[in-house]
């Protein structure tokens, strides 16, 4: 079975606090965006894979931009292509994990999974979660699992924070770590009059930890939630990005590709997640 995971932007993210689990609450409100998506396919060991020699044609191991590995209990073989290389362990892929969490409450067959890595890594996008999440969903179609939405939702909770959203293909307001989530309505009209772009700058990778390194967390004065309910033009000068002082310290050419967003007519710009991609928000013409 086939799927194109596709990444998502963060309008807005606030730290409130650290949990006593050494993880954070936050708030954001989670946005699809189809632009950008990966391939992925899994099928049950026994089966033909109608992505394998695509992926062979396509991409060079010789270059390291295919890795394979399978798990010591062989239940998983995974194989994962990507044009820039592939500078993590397969099995430490959150698909792999995603099948992990999932064989402790079912009885899985051993798979083959195949990753087309085309988003990008270090960007804020959520691009591994999208996939640790449909992954979810072709193993729950696959083996007739019949799982609920919630009992996913379960699993892609323990896979990753903000694995869960991607079992939903609309917006949604997040809080705890990111995985607890409420549908949320953008503005009437939004899709009509807007239209968003992302910017992956390259060469820069922003590691999620060091973000968060930087953070004091800070409950504000005015939910996220309101906020997001001023007019779009509003969100400017109160939706922000509380990681954006931090990676912005460290990578001063983002604060700079953030504004000559705003210099090309964007009503809002901003960092996408932990970063290091930025979208800009466009009134359409």
């Amino acid at each position: 079975m086939i799927a194109e995971p596709s990444v998502k932007i963060n309008l807005g993210i606030d730290v409130l606090r650290k949990r006593p689990d050494g993880y954070h609450d936050i708030e954001t409100l989670f946005v699809p965006y189809h632009e950008l998506h990966d391939t992925l396919e899994i099928v049950k060991a026994d089966d033909y894979p109608r992505t394998l020699s695509a992926l062979m044609s396509r991409y060079s191991p010789s270059s390291g931009q295919i890795a394979q590995a399978v798990s010591e209990d062989a239940k998983v073989m995974i194989t994962i292509a990507r044009k820039e290389g592939v500078d993590w362990s397969p099995l430490d892929d959150l698909t792999v994990k995603a099948y992990m969490e999932m064989a402790k409450d079912h009885d899985l067959g051993p798979v083959k999974i195949y990753l087309e890595k085309k988003s990008p890594v270090g960007a804020g996008l959520g691009g591994g979660s999208s996939d640790a999440a449909s992954a979810i969903d072709i193993i729950d179609s696959i083996f007739g699992l019949g799982l609920s939405l919630g009992e996913k939702s379960a699993c892609a909770a323990r896979t990753g924070s903000d694995c869960a959203f991607f079992l939903h293909d609309r917006p949604m307001f997040g809080s705890g770590r990111g995985e607890v989530l409420e549908e949320y309505d953008l503005p009437e009209g939004f899709d009509d009059e807007y239209e968003i772009k992302v910017l992956v700058p390259e060469g820069i990778s922003v590691s999620t930890a060091d973000a968060y390194r930087g953070i004091v967390p800070q409950v504000p004065e005015i939910p996220l939630a309101s906020r997001l309910a001023l007019p779009v033009e509003q969100w400017r000068d109160s939706v922000k990005n509380a990681f954006e002082d931090t990676v912005f310290r460290k990578y001063p050419a983002l604060a700079g590709i953030k504004q000559s967003l705003y210099d090309s007519g964007a009503v809002y710009a901003s960092m996408s997640g932990s970063g290091s991609a930025l979208f800009a928000i466009y009134r359409k013409d």
